[in-house]
Formats: C-alpha cells, structure tokens, sequence
C-alpha cells in the first residue's frame, strides 16, 4: 500500500508525492479504530499525508487539528484536507508536537498519533523519512507528558505500534499518570505472530478492554470480516 503518488478511499483522496511516510495499513487501523465518542476536539499527531485527520472528521463532527514537523509533508496534508469534504473542521500546522504542545491553549478530548518508533535502528538514506520513522526527535516520555499537558480531563490518547515496542510504552506511560483503557492485538495473518498493538490510555484507570485482531486470511488479499467491518467505510473495494 502507499507506493503510488495518490491513494483513492471512498470519500475523499490522499495525495503522497512529497510526504515522508506515505498511506500505510497502520494510519487506517488506528483512524477506523480510536474511540472518537464525545470527542469534540481531536489533535493527529505527526499527521503526515493528513490521512488520520481526515478519517477522524469523517468518523465525527469534531473540531480537528494535525501537527507534523515535517514542511513538505504539512504541504501536502494541507492540500488534502483543502479537497477534503470536511476542510472547514480541519487545521494543519507546520511544528513540533512539542512546540505545539507548549503554545497552544486548547485541550484536546482525543489525541491520536501514529507514532516514530524505530529506536536504536539502522537509518534509509532519506532523512526526511528517517525523521518520521525514529524517535530522537519525539521520545516516548516526551509524547506523553506533552499529550499530558494538553489533554482535556476526560481525554483519551490512542495510538498505534509495534507489538514488541508497546509493554515498555505502556510502562512509560503509567510512570506518567496514564492508564491503559483499550488494547488490540494485530495479527496480519494466522501464520504469524501479532506485529502491531492499538493502543488507549486516559488518566482514569478502568478495566482494560482487550482484543486481537487479523487482518488477512492465509491466502494475500483475503480479508477477515472483522477487518472488512472495521475498515469499509474507508477503502473502496471493501
């Protein structure tokens, strides 16, 4: 997915020549997934393409903003969410979460972010994309005490990871006064292990509702039901 210059969902289109991280199966899981139920303002976090935010204001009628470092990447989600039905509701700023967090004086009932999360790994030859791909530039600790900072009292964070990177994250955030409400497990197929985690947290501790979920049946292509129903609002051919 993600390797043509646009990418056609239902209602709207994603334009990706210039982002760094393009349409990607993980930004649909977590934008057809996070709870946007009486989220009257929603922040995307690194919105790359735009493709969360824009997914965001058609799942809800809220007010939403998307932060991304990146210039040409804040270009062209901008772009997107100008041709995107919900333009009026959405806006893009081109900054650090950190900076933004620091300056901004609006809470946010919902925080989503599809997150860099490659630590202590070789980097591709594109910085841009490296940029958007690793942590250095926005820490675990750092994310969630700037999702503190400007999280309503009822606010809800959700985000998507590796599987293997999300105990320690889970743990990081606890240290820092949230707690996990919702966990799904994401498997791409039966013949392998899960590789991605949906995650929730708020500052209320909760019983933690969790799932797992497959994406693909063994045969490439051949989609769980549960994948169709969560996703086919979204993607035309489901």
């Amino acid at each position: 997915m993600g390797k043509n210059s646009y990418f056609q969902f239902k209602q709207f289109t994603i334009i990706q020549k210039h982002s760094a991280m393009k349409v990607g199966v993980d930004g649909v899981l977590l934008g057809a997934w996070a709870d946007v139920a009486e989220a009257h303002s929603i922040l995307d976090v690194g919105t790359g393409t735009g493709l969360i935010a824009i997914m965001m204001a058609q799942r809800s009628c809220s007010e939403i903003s998307a932060v991304e470092i990146d210039k040409p990447s804040a270009d062209e989600a901008a772009f997107n969410v100008s041709q995107s039905p919900w333009k009026e509701r959405i806006k893009v700023y081109h900054t650090s979460f950190q900076e933004f967090a620091t300056s901004t004086s609006e809470k946010f009932d919902l925080i989503v972010s599809n997150p860099p999360f490659f630590e202590n790994s070789s980097r591709p030859k594109n910085l841009r994309r490296s940029n958007a791909r690793h942590t250095d530039q926005l820490s675990s600790e750092n994310m969630i005490r700037s999702c503190l900072h400007i999280l309503s009292p009822n606010g809800k964070v959700a985000l998507i990871l590796p599987s293997t990177k999300a105990g320690n994250f889970i743990e990081t955030a606890k240290t820092e006064g949230f707690f996990l409400n919702r966990s799904l497990l994401v498997r791409p197929n039966p013949a392998k292990p899960p590789h991605r985690c949906l995650l929730q947290f708020s500052t209320t501790e909760t019983i933690i509702e969790v799932g797992e979920f497959m994406i693909e049946h063994i045969i490439h292509h051949d989609f769980t039901e549960e994948y169709i129903t969560l996703t086919k609002d979204f993607y035309l051919n489901m």
